[in-house]
């Protein structure tokens, strides 16, 4: 008899593995990191979980056995939206499992820029022993969050720690327990002259690429921070290097860019007001184990229950 078959192109602990297993004991599961663990199963899967380019081909020729796709990410713009709409194939993204590592990025590159650790850094590797004209502090500014998911509510709690004024800016407009004020999304403008810093954690859509221009820069204080870990492609990067070039913003923290990895010709590389990350700011050593835990397996208790995975079910209509 032909097995249902789900297929992991992550490696996963076995305790993870034997979790899933007991809400589908009689599927055949392939768990995996390397191409060769999974590439002649995945023609076969009914669920994939964890997208790689090579898959596209593998698994998506019509008509397809597959159904669900859990995504490892919690952006899915690389993703091939229009097949897996058009083979009416469920999409689950991984909002959620990053709330407490981006956030502490977040945090590192607001507090580093303010109190200069990243110039500290650098004296140190030269033992210069120099003030740098230290006089930011962070207490009782104001954040503008740009995105209020999962990781921007973590970021409004954690704000209210440094008794910061918080302002949100979310699709639908509702408010959301520690953002003191919320606007839309064409209401951007309006809030950028107000924020001290300003944190973006949105997805790559049609609304959102380039969202970030010279004429939003331009808004913003000569003191403010800008804070980047949603998608590069949000931001215009030359618009954005000439902006901290010029003065119109005091520095940036910078996880995400517009081609990765980033050109060693970017001049945002030898800025002294900048901090930058390898898109890292996701990273956990709790990151399989939430994805698992708190993502996936509630929603395969609903897929075998004959009902569609309802947790990051993405809107194939919006992008995310």
């Amino acid at each position: 008899m032909h097995k249902r078959k789900l297929v992991i192109t992550h490696s996963l602990d076995q305790t993870l593995i034997d979790k899933i297993a007991n809400v589908i004991p009689e599927w055949e599961i392939v768990v995996g990191k390397e191409k060769s663990s999974w590439e002649n199963a995945v023609k076969d899967a009914e669920i994939v979980a964890g997208w790689k380019t090579e898959l596209e081909a593998l698994c998506l020729k019509e008509p397809t056995p597959l159904r669900w796709v859990q995504s490892w990410s919690a952006g899915v713009n690389s993703m091939p939206l229009e097949k897996l709409s058009r083979n009416k194939i469920m999409l689950t993204s991984a909002n959620g499992v990053h709330a407490y590592p981006i956030s502490e990025t977040i945090f590192a590159f607001m507090l580093g820029l303010t109190r200069k650790i990243h110039t500290y850094v650098n004296n140190q590797q030269t033992k210069t022993w120099d003030h740098s004209n230290l006089k930011s502090e962070m207490h009782r500014k104001t954040v503008g969050i740009i995105g209020v998911g999962e990781i921007g509510k973590e970021t409004a709690k954690i704000a209210k720690a440094f008794s910061m004024k918080v302002i949100g800016i979310r699709y639908s407009g509702k408010s959301e327990r520690y953002v003191d004020e919320m606007y839309r999304p064409e209401e951007l403008n309006l809030i950028l002259p107000r924020c001290d810093y300003l944190v973006v954690t949105l997805p790559l859509t049609a609304d959102t690429r380039r969202l970030f221009r010279r004429e939003q820069f331009e808004l913003m204080k000569p003191s403010s921070f800008f804070i980047n870990i949603g998608r590069g492609e949000v931001v215009n990067e030359s618009d954005l290097i000439a902006a901290l070039q010029a003065g119109e913003i005091a520095g940036a923290g910078l996880d995400v860019f517009a081609t990765e990895p980033l050109s060693s010709e970017s001049p945002l590389w030898g800025m002294e007001n900048v901090i930058i990350t390898p898109h890292t700011s996701g990273s956990t050593e709790h990151y399989h184990q939430r994805l698992i835990e708190t993502i996936f397996l509630p929603n395969l208790k609903d897929y075998m229950a004959g009902k569609p995975p309802a947790i990051n079910a993405v809107d194939y209509s919006k992008g995310y």
